[in-house]
């Protein structure tokens, strides 16, 4: 099994043969790893991303189309995870942080709770929800996942030019709706 390619293991696993997804998760697990480690400094919430990104690949092992590498699709994975994660935190944190600055006798929220929740419901998340969702994916891969260009153009299985084209457009788009 440990000559077949990761296209070939994931559709092993795809029809439930956990031996071909163990096979597929010794291979990945360290470079997904490694990633995480490079954008996450807590331990706990990357082992946190890695397990879960694992369990949603096996998950959804069959939704894998056969474009791109596996590799790309679950990096993919992890960094919406990672993103999810902090996104918890955060809210987590910053309803801590309101209660708190309410029960105190000043009843103004701290200044990191009024930016906090400006970016959460302000103009950048309308924006980027007004994104197509081709120039969102480009965005998402370069910008939140940390792809180059390359790597992007692969995982969306599109030229490498489209993605310059589609991630300009994207910041040209966001710029002015945020002027």
């Amino acid at each position: 099994m440990l000559g077949l390619d990761d296209a070939a293991l994931l559709r092993r696993a795809a029809r439930g043969d956990e031996a071909a997804f163990g096979v597929l998760y010794d291979r990945l697990a360290p470079m997904v790893l490694i990633r995480l480690r490079r954008r996450c400094a807590d331990a706990e919430m990357v082992a946190d991303v890695l397990q879960d990104t694992f369990t949603a690949a096996w998950q959804a092992a069959r939704q894998w189309d056969g474009r791109g590498e596996v590799a790309g699709w679950i990096w993919t994975i992890a960094a919406r995870r990672l993103v999810d994660a902090y996104r918890h935190r955060t809210v987590r944190t910053s309803a801590t942080t309101r209660h708190a600055a309410m029960t105190t006798e000043q009843a103004t929220p701290s200044a990191e709770a009024v930016v906090l929740d400006e970016l959460l419901s302000g103009g950048l998340e309308a924006a980027l929800d007004r994104l197509s969702p081709e120039l969102r994916a480009v965005l998402q891969a370069t910008v939140l996942d940390g792809l180059s260009t390359r790597e992007t153009a692969v995982l969306l299985g599109v030229p490498e030019g489209t993605v310059k084209a589609r991630a300009f457009r994207a910041r040209t788009t966001l710029r002015q709706a945020l002027a």
